[in-house]
């Protein structure tokens, strides 16, 4: 089924909305709301009969029963009382808001969400629709959304490369919109890749996956992107917690983590001081489990995602580019991680493939290790997609085609025996590998490296077309902002 005029559909009504002041987010979570309790009316009658928890009073019939102010005013009512519950609907309707204040339009939006009945749609075409409208939502660059919408593409890839199997567990400790989940709960349900029996079909729905997001907006937007795509139950506990995970150290280790932390460089918090004004403070976490104490969240979260892997855990983060040549924590953990899990990967990654704009990025990849002396990483092995690489959001997106090469390199059948492209005969290839002691050896141990010649600074018959050169040079304008940014805020 073309999910595209569905998607079109939902989102042409956000055109009207958006004259009251509704935004692309606002109207996404105004939605979220509606499609769960009509699936949940849906759930309650023949053949399902089945008890979700939504109390009396305050389900499907009650919104589509009433009109003009008296809907206004139930549906903030119903929206409060359900974040009240517990499990998933609770965090569904945590801090909900109505911010639909015409009634006659809030009463159309129901009246389209009621002319569909979802729960007969096939769990992929619930999942596409409202997957297209969260990659709407992250266009919207002026909601900051597409700070918590990686590129489905790089997702795959990533994916691709780890090869989840059936019965483990996979993490994201700053899950998002739940992305990485969904990419793994596809490759796991695939056929080309797994024939899952009956346990293993209900350990994918129920306890494979966990996640944190601290974004209460956020948060339920996950949650409902999984369960449209089979994960978890309406009458269920959360499979995503709202906590901090940077805050303590696990209660709970896995098989896998995926995940691209939130980008900028402090951890902050807001506070009230003696005067009654509100300031923000620098967070350090100081956690025993750490090799270094840092404010830089995006260190924590690689010390992190390192301490809930289980010894046999296998990672794949992207990290901006200081995270690989920054000193002081940087370089500590570097060296620890060198030392004590196997960087087997790291994948370079070019500007204008994030919503968040001005990002420098790279996926590192590596499998933890049992305590030892030795050092559990031999070489790292490099795949350069950025030098000569022009992407951009809308003329030259980042699609899985263009990764496809470096998946291929990656060998995910059997890593250990790679072949790389880069040689002193052939010195455009993108594929080499360092040994660990001539990284150990670098200043500060760093791990930024390039060796492939910009065609840019010499070969001008080779420049991109004019459009996507001047986006690129508008990313770049904005790389170097974000980085004067961090550097006044230290």
């Amino acid at each position: 089924m073309n999910t595209a005029p569905i998607v079109s559909k939902v989102w042409s009504f956000c055109t009207t909305l958006r004259d009251d002041g509704v935004g692309y987010g606002d109207y996404l979570e105004q939605l979220t709301y509606l499609i769960f309790l009509k699936m949940a009316d849906e759930y309650a009658k023949p053949p399902y009969n089945r008890d979700v928890g939504i109390p009396e009073g305050f389900d499907w019939t009650s919104l589509t029963s009433r009109r003009g102010a008296e809907l206004e005013a139930h549906y903030v009512t119903l929206l409060r009382k359900l974040g009240e519950q517990k499990g998933m609907l609770g965090q569904i309707f945590t801090k909900a808001q109505n911010k639909i204040t015409d009634p006659a339009k809030l009463f159309r939006l129901i009246d389209m969400v009621d002319g569909t009945k979802w729960v007969t749609l096939g769990v992929d075409v619930k999942g596409d629709i409202y997957e297209g409208l969260l990659e709407r939502n992250a266009e919207d660059t002026k909601s900051g959304a597409g700070q918590y919408f990686t590129p489905r593409a790089l997702i795959r890839a990533m994916v691709e490369c780890v090869r989840p199997v059936p019965g483990k567990t996979i993490a994201d400790p700053a899950c998002g919109t739940g992305g990485f989940f969904l990419a793994a709960h596809d490759f796991l349900t695939d056929p080309e890749h797994h024939a899952l029996d009956k346990d293993q079909k209900a350990f994918l729905k129920h306890a494979t996956f966990f996640g944190n997001e601290i974004v209460a907006g956020t948060r339920r937007l996950c949650l409902m992107n999984m369960f449209l795509h089979g994960i978890g139950e309406m009458s269920g506990d959360t499979l995503v917690s709202p906590a901090d995970a940077l805050i303590s150290p696990p209660s709970d280790t896995f098989d896998y983590v995926l995940a691209n932390p939130p980008f900028g460089k402090k951890s902050s918090m807001s506070f009230t001081n003696a005067e009654g004004e509100q300031e923000t403070d620098d967070l350090t976490y100081n956690r025993q489990d750490f090799w270094a104490t840092t404010s830089n969240k995006q260190l924590n979260f690689v010390q992190h995602i390192r301490t809930i892997m289980k010894t046999t855990g296998l990672a794949a983060v992207v990290v901006p580019d200081n995270v690989l040549f920054e000193g002081g924590a940087g370089e500590t953990i570097r060296r620890k991680l060198l030392q004590t899990t196997d960087l087997h990967t790291i994948l370079r990654l070019p500007t204008g493939i994030f919503y968040a704009q001005g990002v420098k990025a790279n996926v590192i990849f590596f499998d933890n290790r049992a305590a030892s002396p030795d050092p559990q990483t031999s070489k790292v092995w490099y795949y350069d997609y950025r030098t000569n690489v022009h992407h951009t959001l809308k003329q030259k997106p980042l699609t899985y085609a263009h990764l496809e090469d470096f998946v291929s390199c990656y060998n995910p059948g059997n890593r250990h025996e790679r072949v790389p492209t880069w040689s002193e005969e052939t010195p455009d290839g993108r594929w080499r590998s360092f040994d660990t002691e001539d990284l150990l050896a670098r200043d500060k141990a760093s791990l930024d490296l390039f060796w492939l010649r910009d065609a840019s600074m010499t070969d001008l018959e080779n420049l991109p077309e004019p459009e996507i050169l001047v986006e690129e040079i508008m990313e770049n304008l904005r790389s170097a902002l974000a980085s004067f940014e961090a550097v006044s805020a230290e």
